[in-house]
């Protein structure tokens, strides 16, 4: 499934790639990699709310501000709460860089492999093989209750919102 018309590039429309999931609708499992190259499922946080932050690339401004920022609110959230992030980066790229920015809160798994996060939640850039902005939260039960994709996607996502939710959830 394909859908324009959803996010731009500074301003350019792009194609999203993979699944709609909305609010409301239970997680689809995905399969992911750890930093080393274990696969990582949504088994993985069971129990759990879960806050998934998704990132284009970690080498970008946005992007770092993006995890650093969830890397502090992951640790005031406790340990009924599991904050992830999500990219396209290569594992050992996400290993050096939370390694160097002191990231130690945040799940960081890298979807470079399958794209099998992205296509489940329909966050496959098809012009990029990146994913989009967005941040989801999701519930004990694996049912989605916050899903914001960022139109533009050099914008910041809405923190407070998704924080908000994940406290209520908690």
């Amino acid at each position: 499934m394909e859908k324009t018309g959803v996010i731009t590039f500074q301003g350019n429309g792009l194609t999203l790639q993979g699944n709609e999931v909305k609010v409301g609708d239970k997680s689809p499992d995905f399969t992911v990699l750890s930093n080393e190259l274990k696969p990582v499922t949504l088994k993985e946080c069971a129990g759990k709310v879960k806050v998934i932050s998704v990132t284009p690339s970690l080498d970008t401004p946005v992007c770092d501000l993006q995890l650093k920022r969830f890397n502090e609110e992951a640790a005031k959230l406790g340990d009924n709460v599991a904050v992830i992030n999500i990219s396209m980066d290569l594992p050992f790229a996400i290993a050096r860089f939370c390694n160097s920015a002191g990231i130690n809160k945040v799940m960081t798994l890298s979807d470079h492999k399958d794209a099998s996060f992205g296509l489940a939640y329909g966050l496959v850039i098809k012009e990029l093989r990146l994913l989009t902005r967005a941040v989801l939260v999701i519930d004990k039960d694996d049912v989605v209750k916050y899903f914001e994709i960022v139109p533009e996607i050099t914008e910041h996502p809405n923190y407070s919102k998704a924080i908000e939710e994940a406290k209520k959830l908690g």
